[in-house]
């Protein structure tokens, strides 16, 4: 019997490289006046939710309000409290719980540092993995994720020029 060795027609992204473009994508819903960002949880490279940060469901947007934060001068990073948003990674679990989706051993991809109020949650939803793909400047959540265990890979890429190699690539191998 012979083996067929597989010939590579063109490139693809890794699947890191494909999730963290679509929490890239994600965060373009954001309604965040600050910074977006966007979350996607992944199970078996199923995406299982997805969520990006913005005022609760039915308030109004900072984009339609504006910021508090912003209009007391706090510092990024700092008294996460007082913002009206709800963050990707905590909207990309209650998801998971409005739709009975297990968030058991799965892989969340996101586009900055999780917070150390998110970290809390990523732990006790019992996330196994954090591809991250951009910074923030709490790194505190960065810490408590390695404390409790949980694998936290940063690409060394931030998610838009991925989002922007994904398209390129894809670019690079169509057919007119």
């Amino acid at each position: 019997m012979v083996k067929k060795t597989k010939k590579t027609v063109r490139a693809r992204p890794s699947v890191d490289e494909y999730f963290t473009a679509m929490a890239e994508l994600v965060s373009t819903r954001s309604t965040c006046i600050r910074r977006q960002f966007g979350s996607v949880i992944v199970q078996n490279n199923h995406v299982i939710s997805t969520g990006y940060n913005g005022a609760p469901k039915d308030m109004p947007h900072c984009i339609e309000i504006g910021c508090l934060r912003d209009e007391l001068r706090i510092p990024s990073g700092t008294k996460h409290e007082i913002c009206r948003g709800v963050h990707s990674e905590q909207n990309a679990i209650i998801q998971c719980a409005i739709h009975g989706e297990s968030t058991l051993g799965g892989t969340l991809y996101v586009t900055g540092y999780p917070c150390k109020i998110c970290a809390k949650m990523i732990i006790n939803a019992m996330i196994k993995r954090v591809v991250v793909s951009g910074q923030y400047s709490d790194t505190e959540g960065i810490d408590l994720l390695k404390e409790a265990g949980i694998e936290v890979y940063e690409m060394k890429k931030q998610a838009k020029d991925l989002l922007d190699d994904v398209i390129d690539l894809k670019e690079s191998w169509q057919r007119e």
